[in-house]
């Protein structure tokens, strides 16, 4: 599961995305229940456009009684998106996102204690993360909050991928659950935000590990220079 990851700014997604509106976004290091942003089919168009949202990281249900949640939302496992109660409506609604970011985090054990690694594209572009948005409102106070989650992928099978997170030593390698964020090519963008249903479920696989330049986050915030690449 992604926990963390950091978002360009507003003028960088535009140019990646090509998307001409303006949205006020500095960009930076994102965490659960924190602002980030996504970019979705624009929601007041009658023409297919491409929009960037700020809203939660953490995707607020409808049956949400406050924007604050009790419990994690910040990663949706694409298994469960047609029945689990949290994330089946926006997906049967097509409430497909884009969550661009130049690098995410995740936790190396294979020393014995948590070392986060951090994954950059080998190509040095941005990356385009699966996601759900869904747009809840405050009965109370008529507020309006936007929010999404980061869709994720079983990798026990990934060379790279499957070495993240704390392996549960009662079960077998091949049986962990590793999980992998689900990056979309940049010609697959309008196709997932706004294709069929059953083609945008085809683009939920796993990224060979030649695209990642990945390695162990050293005190200075990089990897350090000899540690990179899916070895």
């Amino acid at each position: 599961m992604c926990t963390r990851y950091v978002s360009p700014d507003a003028a960088a997604i535009e140019r990646h995305w090509r998307i001409d509106r303006r949205n006020p976004w500095r960009g930076g290091e994102i965490f659960p229940q924190r602002p980030g942003a996504f970019l979705r089919a624009a929601r007041d168009s009658t023409e297919f456009q491409r929009e960037l949202v700020v809203g939660q990281w953490g995707l607020i249900p409808w049956f949400a009684k406050t924007p604050r949640l009790t419990y994690s939302t910040c990663n949706a496992r694409s298994e469960e998106l047609a029945s689990k109660a949290t994330f089946k409506q926006p997906w049967a609604r097509a409430q497909r996102c884009i969550i661009p970011a130049a690098s995410f985090d995740e936790p190396n054990w294979e020393s014995g204690k948590n070392v986060w690694w951090r994954f950059r594209r080998s190509d040095g572009a941005l990356w385009g993360l699966a996601g759900l948005w869904n747009v809840w409102t405050d009965l109370a106070t008529g507020e309006i909050h936007e929010s999404y989650t980061m869709l994720t992928l079983n990798a026990d099978a990934h060379p790279l991928m499957r070495r993240m997170h704390k392996p549960d030593p009662k079960l077998a390698s091949d049986r962990q659950d590793k999980r992998s964020v689900i990056p979309i090519a940049p010609e697959d963008t309008d196709l997932w935000l706004a294709g069929p249903p059953e083609q945008a479920a085809g683009l939920i696989t796993l990224t060979d590990a030649s695209e990642f330049d990945a390695g162990p986050v050293h005190p200075m915030g990089v990897p350090a220079q000899g540690e990179l690449g899916a070895s």
